[in-house]
């Protein structure tokens, strides 16, 4: 994909490095997390007062800290921790990663700008004005509106604050692990959960989530399956202003076509366990989830992406 040197959005939310604080429902219970103590639960002797020798201690550690770099009376007032190996933009803290990561980063922030054209563009054709999302970029753990999520949950969409969430490592795993490389591919992932957002915005995802509290698993779990293909469909839609753009490569479609395969329900569960089961499926089969994205590559209309009418 043809991508250096053009826009990059201005939407994205560098959190790696960040500690995903006030983990409500996570593994650390409500509020839990580290904090920094504020008297109640310092270093205090039976008496009430600080001994000397704790005293001398605070003081030759305030001193070591201040030498890499860290204020901890700036932090005692609620300001700002400057680490070493961070660096700091708009208030928040994000890590100097390697040029690779770095790359990763500005590939990622152009392509969700090719995908705010592409909605902004077909929003406005109809009337409506587009949201764009946000993408949040993080780094092991994060605390989102849908509520907290670790890597391995993989790249998701929170309809809660309208954010797409993305650990890179991601990619690294979907080239080695689902045999999925090239940079279309990880276009494609990208592109499908700003496919979600679309559906949050013209009613899809709230509806959905509002039937699915009357649904038996099995049906929720059919309904499921039509949310994804719509989202690879719209996926295809931005592949296909992409390609009207002059900005797809030799190979490229193919990647996202082998993207779609690769996680495919029936080729995940077939690659985790040997066997599949049709009735667990909640994302579509690798050669549905291939047509629909297929389909609005070909298409580049949203009329053409309804998987809720008839089969899938």
């Amino acid at each position: 994909m043809e991508w250096k040197g053009r826009r990059q959005s201005s939407n994205v939310e560098d959190q790696r490095g960040a500690s995903p604080g006030g983990l409500g429902g996570g593994p650390f219970g409500r509020g839990g997390g580290f904090r920094i103590p504020t008297g109640g639960g310092g270093m205090r002797r039976a008496g009430g007062g600080l001994s000397f020798g704790t005293i001398i201690f605070l003081v030759i550690l305030y001193f070591i800290l201040k030498a890499m770099g860290i204020d901890m009376l700036q932090v005692l007032e609620g300001g700002p921790v400057n680490m070493p190996g961070f660096e700091q933009s708009d208030g928040s803290q994000a890590p100097r990663g390697s040029a690779e990561e770095e790359e990763m980063k500005a590939f990622m922030a152009t392509v969700l700008a090719e995908t705010e054209d592409t909605w902004n563009g077909i929003f406005q054709a109809g009337g409506e004005q587009y949201e764009e999302p946000k993408l949040v970029l993080f780094n092991g753990a994060v605390q989102s509106a849908c509520g907290f999520a670790q890597a391995a949950s993989g790249p998701f969409y929170c309809p809660g604050d309208r954010k797409v969430y993305l650990d890179m490592s991601f990619f690294e795993e979907l080239a080695q692990k689902f045999d999925a490389a090239g940079d279309f591919a990880q276009a494609y992932v990208l592109a499908h959960e700003v496919g979600h957002h679309v559906q949050n915005l013209v009613g899809v995802l709230p509806k959905f989530n509002q039937m699915r509290q009357r649904m038996s698993e099995a049906e929720a779990n059919q309904m499921s399956i039509r949310v994804e293909l719509q989202a690879d469909c719209f996926a295809g839609i931005w592949g296909k202003y992409t390609e009207q753009k002059g900005l797809l490569e030799r190979g490229d479609l193919e990647e996202a076509l082998n993207a779609a395969t690769q996680i495919g329900d029936d080729t995940l569960q077939k690659r985790m366990q040997g066997y599949v089961v049709p009735e667990s499926f909640n994302h579509g089969t690798s050669e549905q989830r291939m047509k629909w994205f297929k389909r609005g590559f070909d298409s580049g209309r949203m009329s053409d992406c309804d998987t809720f009418s008839g089969s899938v």
